[in-house]
């Protein structure tokens, strides 16, 4: 449990979790569940009154054509709201599960939820999109759970890449949505750069992890033209720039392994390996020489004008 302004907010951040069973065992939690049944015993009438009151509203019975009508049941529901808190429906606890990098205040803020409002009076569903608005957040759903817990249940975006942009680095999951721009805990991600990289980051993330030799090799990835990437190597020399042709670029990574492994090509003095051409690569020495072998079975040819 932890205090945050006016309002307690318990966050069970594993479902399932030590934590979540050993809350869930706490006494003090049965016995508030208990004072909220003394209270709907001691307000049976008024509570009864205020659930019916709330059906009829809903139901569109008091729904007319006029103006005049539409404010009657406009007052008559924010009355019967009202109502309902001063009968022992009103907020006293939320309930977080899954967060874990979602800030607390972030949460607080989307929610706009405080101690004593009325429970019928809270928007759900907008509540809902106000939590999906923050970056961290890919899911959420939210529930009453009378007579005065709210719940709420979010799935959070995991980072899988570091972006560079404008001079500045962002944390970006496979969805290519921006998560945050806090990335001293991940600074082992993969970094990627150029226009429209953030969109392509779940195909360099599966291509790179096909083979965890090279993977963990890599400095950096760029987008380039719209439509490939170039990967940068770690190496003796200082750095390897792999250009990946833009048809199957997940052959030619098995390929560069293939070769490394054989011909232990990434401990070689070069600067470039050009995989582009669909029969051959292209080698490139510090003392720009350029050196042709073969590239394995022959990959599928680009259409012309598409590489770059």
């Amino acid at each position: 449990m932890r205090r945050l302004g006016p309002i307690t907010i318990a966050v069970e951040d594993r479902p399932g979790s030590a934590r979540t069973t050993k809350s869930a065992a706490k006494k003090p939690v049965i016995a508030r569940r208990r004072f909220g049944l003394a209270l709907l015993r001691r307000n049976a009438r008024t509570a009864i009154a205020v659930l019916a009151i709330l059906g009829l509203t809903g139901s569109g019975f008091w729904l007319t054509r006029s103006a005049a009508g539409q404010h009657l049941q406009d007052q008559l529901r924010q009355d019967t709201i009202t109502l309902s808190g001063r009968a022992g429906f009103s907020v006293e606890e939320i309930f977080v599960e899954g967060r874990n990098r979602t800030p607390r205040d972030a949460m607080l803020a989307a929610l706009g939820i405080h101690r004593g409002d009325p429970m019928f009076g809270i928007d759900l569903a907008a509540a809902r999109r106000q939590i999906e608005e923050i970056s961290w957040v890919k899911t959420a759903t939210i529930e009453r759970r009378l007579p005065n817990e709210i719940h709420v249940l979010i799935t959070e975006r995991a980072p899988v890449a570091l972006w560079q942009n404008q001079g500045r680095y962002f944390l970006i999951d496979r969805d290519g949505q921006v998560v945050g721009d806090e990335i001293e805990a991940y600074a082992g991600l993969p970094l990627t750069v150029g226009e429209g990289a953030p969109d392509h980051a779940a195909q360099l993330i599966d291509v790179l992890g096909a083979e965890p030799g090279l993977q963990s090799r890599v400095k950096a990835a760029q987008w380039v033209g719209g439509r490939r990437w170039n990967v940068t190597l770690e190496s003796p020399g200082g750095g390897i720039e792999v250009q990946l042709p833009e048809e199957d670029p997940l052959a030619s990574w098995h390929e560069l392994a293939r070769l490394e492994k054989e011909q232990s090509l990434l401990e070689r003095q070069i600067t470039l390996v050009d995989m582009r051409l669909p029969d051959r690569l292209v080698l490139r020495t510090s003392g720009a020489a350029q050196t042709l072998l073969p590239a394995g079975p022959p990959r599928k040819k680009p259409q012309p004008g598409k590489d770059a």
